[in-house]
Parts: C-alpha cells; sequence; structure tokens
C-alpha cells in the first residue's frame, strides 16, 4: 500500500489557513495593527466601536456612518424576555461563558433567517451581536445572584453602559475609557483559536450567531482566553513579593505553566500588555493601589531573568487581569469580557469568509492499523 507523506504540525502551527487583511503580528517587533493601523494608535484615538467598524468594514468610519453605528447599537442594546426567563433557569454555580454561549446560540432562534447575500442582514446581524452580547454577560451576572438584570441605558457609551448594567451604578468616566481601550486592545488578533472556530463554522454557511456561539465555546478553554483568570489565582497564590521567586523556581523544577507569559507569535513584551499596564497604573493613581500589582512586576522582573532570552514575555493576559479587577469585573468575568471585545475580530472574520467561502475540509495523517478481521462478540 503507497503512503503518501504529509509533514505534520500539531495545532497547525505556522500552517496558513486564509488570506485576510483584517489584521496583522510581527511577533518579533512586537507589532498589532488592525487594518493597517497601529493598535497603539488605535489606543490613544479611537473608541471600540469605532475600532469595530473599521475591522468588520475595513475602513474608518466618516462621522454620519459612525453615529448611525452607535445609534443601531444602542437601539438594539436589549434583549428579548424570551432569552430573559431562559438565562434565569441557568445554575448560579454555572460559568458565565458557559452562559454567554447558550444565550449567543439563543439570539439564532429569533434571528436565524441566514440571508448571507444580503447586506442589510449582515449589517443588522453585526449590530445586534455587538450590542446584546455586552447586555446578555451583564444580565447573568446579576440573575446569578437572585437579582433582576439592569436595563441598558441609552445615553451611556458602550463601555460606560455595560459597567453600568454590571455594577448597577453610573462608572467614573476615566474607568469607562479605560474599560473602552480594553475592548480594543482584545478586538482582533488574527488566526488564534476562537477564529478559527469562528471561521470553520462560518464557512458552513451557518447563522452569525452560531458563528458566534462556536468562537465562545473555543475561547472559553484555559489555554486561550481564560488565562487572565488564572493569572489572577496565581498572584493570589504567591501572596507576597517575597514569594515570587521561589514559586517561580518551583514552577521551571516541576515545568509547571506559568500564566500570562509567553506567546504562540509575540517573542517580546506583547504590545497590548504594556497599554494594559500603564492603563492599571492609571486606575490605581485614582482609585487605589492594588498589591498584586507589586508581584506581577516582580514576576515579570525574574521571569525575564530566566527566560528573556527564549522570547518569554508578559502577554495580554498578565495585566488584563488586574485592570478588571479595579474596575469592579469578577475574576469569572474576565474572559466574558474578552468574549464582548472579539465579537468585533470574528465577525470581521465571518464577513470576510463570506467574500470567498470555501468549506474546510482539512485532511489527516492515519496512524491505525489495517485488515483487520471482524471477530464475533462470543469469541472475544
Amino acid at each position: 500500500m503507497s503512503v503518501v507523506c504529509i509533514e505534520f504540525k500539531p495545532g497547525l502551527e505556522g500552517v496558513p489557513a486564509t488570506q485576510s487583511s483584517i489584521s496583522y503580528v510581527d511577533g518579533q517587533q512586537g507589532i498589532l495593527e488592525y487594518r493597517g493601523t497601529n493598535i497603539e494608535e488605535l489606543a490613544k484615538k479611537s473608541s471600540f466601536l469605532e475600532t469595530a467598524y473599521l475591522l468588520i468594514w475595513g475602513n474608518l468610519p466618516n462621522k454620519e456612518e459612525l453615529d448611525s453605528f452607535e445609534e443601531d447599537i444602542r437601539y438594539h442594546r436589549r434583549i428579548k424576555y424570551r432569552i430573559r426567563d431562559m438565562m434565569k433557569c441557568f445554575p448560579e454555580t454555572g460559568h458565565p461563558m458557559d452562559a454567554l454561549q447558550a444565550s449567543a446560540a439563543a439570539l439564532g432562534l429569533f434571528y436565524s433567517r441566514r440571508a448571507l447575500d444580503n447586506p442589510e442582514y449582515i449589517r443588522s446581524a453585526v449590530v445586534r451581536l455587538l450590542a446584546k452580547i455586552p447586555t446578555m454577560v451583564a444580565a447573568f451576572q446579576l440573575m446569578r445572584k437572585g437579582n433582576d438584570a439592569v436595563q441598558p441605558r441609552d445615553d451611556l457609551d458602550y463601555a460606560g453602559n455595560f459597567l453600568y448594567m454590571l455594577n448597577e451604578r453610573e462608572p467614573d468616566p476615566l474607568a469607562a475609557k479605560v474599560f473602552d481601550v480594553c475592548l480594543t486592545l482584545h478586538a482582533e488578533h488574527t488566526i488564534n483559536a476562537s477564529t478559527f472556530s469562528a471561521m470553520v463554522t462560518a464557512s458552513t454557511l451557518t447563522d452569525p450567531y452560531a458563528v458566534i456561539a462556536s468562537a465562545v465555546g473555543t475561547l472559553a478553554g484555559p489555554l486561550h482566553g481564560g488565562a487572565n483568570e488564572d493569572v489572577i489565582t496565581m498572584l493570589s497564590e504567591i501572596g507576597s513579593v517575597e514569594n515570587v521567586r521561589p514559586y517561580l523556581e518551583k514552577c521551571w523544577e516541576t515545568k509547571a505553566k506559568i500564566m500570562g507569559f509567553g506567546h504562540r507569535v509575540y517573542k517580546v513584551k506583547d504590545p497590548r500588555a504594556i497599554i494594559l499596564q500603564e492603563l492599571a497604573v492609571e486606575l490605581f493613581e485614582k482609585f487605589g493601589y492594588d498589591k498584586y500589582y507589586e508581584i506581577a512586576l516582580e514576576m515579570e522582573k525574574v521571569v525575564e531573568e530566566k527566560l528573556g532570552h527564549k522570547g518569554i514575555y508578559p502577554n495580554v493576559d498578565f495585566y488584563s487581569g488586574l485592570v478588571y479587577r479595579k474596575l469592579g469585573i469578577p475574576s469569572d468575568l474576565f474572559t466574558p469580557v474578552f468574549a464582548i471585545a472579539r465579537v468585533a475580530g470574528w465577525l470581521a472574520h465571518w464577513k470576510e469568509q463570506l467574500a470567498a467561502n470555501r468549506i474546510f475540509r482539512p485532511t489527516q495523517i492515519y496512524t491505525g492499523d489495517h485488515n483487520i478481521s471482524y471477530t464475533p462478540c462470543e469469541k472475544r
């Protein structure tokens, strides 16, 4: 029997899965661009919704386009009462990512017309998903504590409204601005696991709500979106600056993973981590210090001493949890917050996939046996 030799790449590492003009990463120089614009510039000058528009439609909107986009999203922030009733039946101990995946999929029951060749349908799906995902995350957080969900406020911007629905009070302007920048930083990052999941699902031409639900399920894994939650757990376990070096030495001795460090692409400090660290300091200066920050700084220093030559530096998850803590976001909501932002990138790839779609059908390298005779049950 002839055997075809195909090189196997675990995790498809380095194997191009598509051609895309949405985002670009240079891991050696620490560069991240959305549609050719540097992430540092967008974080400083843009807003999340303007950035989402850029990612999905390929250009920065003019004032009229942006105003219309923001107005449509404000209008669609509320969710159907049947979805709220469904969410009330979720167990209080369930993880918010599981609740979000179920809720996102449920949207398809109401809006799954699948008119994928209709620009108006595509726009309405983009608007509804960007508008309703934050509402569902905040609603489940209150419901699992036995409270009713807080209705959105149309006078608040995207980031401010989410923090209001989550914490039941209007946020400080700095907190809303910092959270908006966080969303921008997490909005897109080329073909990561959840984006690939979204693309595979989209290639079947199912509805966009199923696409997003698929991506949410993939993001939920601790090797992907769950890492920032694990960073806070790790900092809590370390407890003090003095314990940092012994903790890390034990990790190296046992070959345990150090959460928040290292990246499949970046071999320098993640540019998003640099910005998030600056945001954390801004929040500490206004709202008070976080003892975990000193531990984080010491960890970065020790890890760089030991592993910097191998390209192991803080990634986006390392400082994001400290920012979210100061914004009053519970640790098990860190990944759903990641999802709120990444919906923009997933939708951008969904829309790009539709333009030149071909269903994904990768091959495999068979490692099993051949010509095995069937053995009747009584002789096994």
